[in-house]
């Protein structure tokens, strides 16, 4: 007959194995011991660093942000501080207004520029206000001596190197008048320096420009009189006031432009009461082409002009520069570069008016006389005052040049061609 025990054959269950054997009952079997356990590595119990989500997600206006979007609510935007202002271009216009009627005074040139650089460096120099920023640099050269004064002069070269970014915003005449500006502004005070490279390189800069001017024609000569003469007579004549008086007498006892202008209109009317003339096709025709004429030569007239003043400045501006690479002749390291600089000026001469042509004369004539003061000896501290170059030149005029050996190996050959 079958068992009626349900469990029978099966293992004991857990709770009961746990417990103490009582009375008869089988005890339990004891269990096996654990694994000995294994030290830790110190690199495990580093933490991780939390990265950038994680930290985004702990922090409170994450979690905030989390909450309201569970709750359908659109999450307060955070507080951002600006570090640039978007002006308008109103305001940006209203600012170089500003700055314009300032950066002319020479005690407030420094502020000003930094304020321009500002406007530079922020975009704000458009199609729409570079007008206004010429207008600037227009003020701040409104004096061209000025930019060379020694308190100024890194301002000035910080505005306008600056302003070399933004020129594809100047028309052709624009363009023109910075280059000028340029050269007083940067290349003259560039000469100033105590680098010779950065000196070597604004000489470099002087004679391409010197090589790029234009023959001088006699009617530039022509001009340069006349001006000379047009400065000498308004400095040297005195008005009287009587002949003063008695030309505005005479001016009055005469019929004014005015008057003319009426009666030829009246007689014109007269002629033509109905005013068919106009309406005639010839006269029109005649008429127009007339003042198409009148106008191209105006303009063309106007290009003439305004040429002929661009040369006049650009050469002014580099005899400037001669100027002041010449006095600094005194430097021993500066006098090779001016030689080099002196020399080109006075074999291109022909490029400059009647009386640049005798400034260079004076200037090269000054250049070779202490040339040979100094190989003389005869300079202010008294000693042989040469500068490299010239040693060398002078100590090798005298070697001889051996065939199968270096300069001085004993040679009959004198090197009485080298280095000039």
């Amino acid at each position: 007959m079958a068992s009626d025990d349900l469990f029978e054959g099966l293992p004991p269950p857990a709770a009961a194995a746990a417990a103490p054997a009582a009375g008869g009952e089988r005890a339990p079997s004891p269990s096996p011991p654990p694994p000995p356990r294994l030290p830790a590595l110190k690199s495990a119990l580093k933490r991780d660093k939390p990265s950038s989500s994680d930290a985004a997600a702990s922090s409170p206006a994450a979690a905030a942000a989390t909450d309201a979007a569970a709750e359908g609510r659109v999450p307060e935007k955070r507080l951002r501080f600006r570090t640039t202002v978007d002006a308008s271009e109103m305001q940006v216009i209203d600012a170089m207004h500003k700055i314009t009627s300032h950066i002319r005074n020479p005690s407030k040139f420094s502020k000003a520029s930094k304020l321009a650089l500002q406007l530079i460096e922020a975009g704000s120099v458009k199609p729409g206000t570079v007008s206004h920023f010429f207008a600037i640099l227009e003020a701040a050269m409104s004096s061209p001596g000025a930019c060379n004064e020694p308190s100024v002069r890194a301002d000035y070269q910080a505005l306008f190197n600056a302003a070399q970014g933004v020129t594809e915003c100047f028309n052709q005449q624009q363009k023109k008048q910075f280059d000028i500006w340029v050269l007083h502004a940067v290349v003259a005070n560039d000469l100033f320096t105590d680098d010779s490279f950065v000196f070597s390189k604004a000489v470099g800069k002087i004679k391409d420009a010197i090589s790029a001017l234009p023959i001088t024609t006699v009617d530039d000569d022509n001009d340069e009189a006349a001006a000379l003469a047009a400065v000498e007579s308004k400095s040297g004549t005195t008005h009287n006031n009587t002949d003063d008086n008695a030309q505005a007498a005479a001016s009055n006892s005469l019929p004014d432009d005015s008057t003319h202008a009426a009666a030829s209109n009246s007689r014109e009317e007269s002629s033509d009461p109905f005013g068919l003339d106009g309406l005639l096709e010839h006269k029109s025709k005649k008429s127009e082409k007339a003042r198409e004429k009148t106008v191209a030569a105006l303009n063309r007239k106007a290009d003439e002009d305004e040429s002929k003043r661009f040369l006049k400045s650009q050469r002014e501006a580099l005899l400037k520069c001669l100027e002041i690479a010449a006095r600094r002749y005194r430097i021993p390291w500066t006098q090779t570069a001016i030689d080099i600089f002196a020399k080109h000026a006075y074999d291109n001469m022909n490029r400059f008016t009647t009386q640049q042509r005798d400034a260079i004369t004076k200037l090269w004539n000054s250049i070779k006389e202490q040339q040979i003061r100094r190989k003389q000896g005869k300079s202010v501290s008294g000693k042989l005052d040469v500068n490299a170059f010239e040693y060398l030149q002078e100590k090798y005029s005298h070697e001889k040049i051996s065939i199968r050996h270096a300069v001085g190996g004993g040679g009959e050959r004198r090197a009485t061609q080298w280095l000039g």
